[in-house]
């Protein structure tokens, strides 16, 4: 089977990108807004690019309208985020979160889900995340220059926040106390339970 993407609607590139590069993690990504209005929302598009400065990418696509979501909107008004990683006890949490509210609602208080004050930025941060990244933007980048459906942003992470729990006793993390989840295609997710090692060849 082959797949010519220049033929492909948008909705298909999406569901065949999707469902094959997996599992992907999960950026639980909270905000405020200028009149400092806090938003919780999961980005799956979200990975690591770079350790020095130490710099994440996120995702953010436009709303089928052509609108920016909250996320996005708070981002470039103050410039400041925190990204909590998702264990599989945090799911259902997390998924409540991708609601689409009212711009102005808060997903921490329409959710339940508790929240602590950050250190370095002003969004707080998920209170039960094992793990958390106060961040600053460095860029959001429409993309694709023309006709853009999405923001890329280059934000660098300024604290961490890490659960002593999930560290073993050489305080590195244990994969396996992090569970976290990873998105698949459609509505399937995988938790980071079963795992296997190799070492480098030297």
């Amino acid at each position: 089977m082959q797949l010519d993407f220049s033929t492909l609607e948008p909705l298909e590139r999406y569901r065949w990108l999707a469902s094959t590069i997996t599992p992907r993690p999960i950026a639980w990504v909270s905000t405020l807004s200028a009149d400092g209005v806090s938003n919780l929302a999961p980005f799956s598009f979200f990975t690591v690019i770079s350790d020095d400065p130490a710099t994440l990418l996120v995702n953010v696509n436009h709303r089928a309208d052509g609108s920016f979501k909250d996320t996005l909107l708070n981002v470039q008004a103050t410039g400041e985020l925190v990204i909590q990683l998702v264990s599989f006890e945090q799911a259902d949490a997390m998924n409540a979160s991708a609601a689409v509210l009212p711009y102005g609602i808060s997903e921490f208080a329409q959710c339940g889900i508790a929240s602590v004050p950050s250190v370095q930025v002003k969004p707080p941060r998920v209170a039960a995340a094992s793990v958390a990244f106060e961040c600053r933007l460095i860029e959001a980048k429409p993309y694709p220059p023309t006709a853009s459906n999405c923001h890329l942003l280059f934000v660098e992470v300024l604290l961490a926040h890490i659960d002593p729990y999930v560290l073993n006793d050489k305080g590195r993390v244990d994969a396996g106390k992090l569970d976290l989840i990873g998105r698949l295609g459609g509505a399937s997710y995988t938790r980071t339970t079963d795992r296997f090692d190799l070492r480098r060849p030297s």
